[in-house]
């Protein structure tokens, strides 16, 4: 008598475990995708530091908290940029 195991064990090499591999079809689409993607985090970084800049000069006078949000959210459009730049390592890393 054949346990279950050993059934699954014997059955096991027949799985089949394929690389990942992108359809010729997508490739272009996928490259597109991600090259828009990574312009639009670009121009939203430039966006966001230029709004950060303006927030610190106006707030330098008499209005210091608006200077002092200003620089907190500089940190997080960096943190953003930073992020972004380093996204497609970072989902490499876990590619099998």
């Amino acid at each position: 008598m054949h346990t279950a195991t050993e059934v699954l064990a014997q059955q096991a090499p027949v799985i089949p475990n394929p690389s990942p591999g992108v359809p010729r079809e997508l490739q272009d689409f996928g490259n597109t995708v991600v090259a828009a993607l990574k312009w639009l985090l670009l121009v939203s970084g430039v966006g966001g530091l230029l709004a950060c800049s303006i927030m610190i000069a106006i707030g330098r006078r008499n209005r210091n908290q608006l200077a002092q949000q200003g620089i907190f959210d500089a940190g997080f459009v960096l943190i953003g940029l930073a992020l972004g730049s380093m996204a497609a390592t970072l989902v490499g890393i876990f590619a099998i």
